[in-house]
């Protein structure tokens, strides 16, 4: 059967989210009284990643996710703070910074959006997703925008694709590809038989991918 929708993750997909990353910590942790070396900030993605898989598991709500990813920073650099108050200075930076294509991305939407009905999909902070979609001109592309915050479903989940289904009624899902670089949070999704019918996957995907949501995905 042909492919009539293409559904796409955002973070490490379409935008290189690693470095929008960086960059937003290496404003925001100073403030804090950090210095974002690269140690830090390597193990500040290493916790993000591993709190988005707690979430895709079902074992973390979102905001404990965007408060203990911090809380665990500052306590294993010895760093009194608020967690919660130092993510939402992260997310805003974050959401304001500058974006930052994968390169080829920008090409092959081109070439895809007057062919197919094209789809975001992202287990993203739906203000902080909507400012970067609206500040990359991404949001221009997408003739839907699924974020999980908004559907209140994550990605893997069926109720997340559920809906976003929904949203699609004279499209069936054998009728589309999701295209993503997580394991766990796209191509779960788009396996599960629920989902879309097939998957695309990069060469850079890993199981965790980055598990991120716009804050820290996917």
């Amino acid at each position: 059967m042909a492919i009539e929708a293409i559904f796409f993750d955002l973070d490490n997909t379409l935008l290189d989210f690693n470095r929008a990353e960086r960059a937003a910590l290496q404003k925001v942790l100073p403030g804090y009284g950090i210095t974002p070396t690269p140690e830090v900030l390597a193990r500040y993605h290493e916790l993000n990643d591993y709190h988005w898989k707690q979430l895709e598991l079902g074992n973390l709500t979102r905001e404990q996710v965007m408060q203990y990813r911090f809380d665990r920073l500052l306590e294993e650099l010895g760093v009194s703070g608020d967690g919660a108050r130092l993510s939402d200075a992260y997310e805003n930076q974050l959401a304001a910074g500058e974006n930052f294509y994968i390169e080829g991305a920008r090409e092959l939407l081109d070439d895809l959006k007057e062919k197919y009905v094209l789809c975001l999909a992202t287990n993203g902070a739906a203000h902080v997703q909507r400012q970067r979609l609206h500040n990359s001109g991404l949001d221009k592309d997408f003739a839907h925008i699924f974020i999980s915050e908004k559907l209140q479903a994550d990605k893997p989940s069926a109720a997340f694709y559920d809906a976003c289904f929904a949203a699609l009624p004279g499209i069936k899902r054998e009728e589309t590809v999701m295209v993503g670089d997580s394991l766990t949070s796209d191509i779960k999704g788009g396996k599960s038989g629920r989902d879309a019918d097939r998957v695309v996957l990069p060469e850079r995907a890993s199981e965790a991918g980055t598990g991120t949501d716009g804050s820290g995905a996917g």
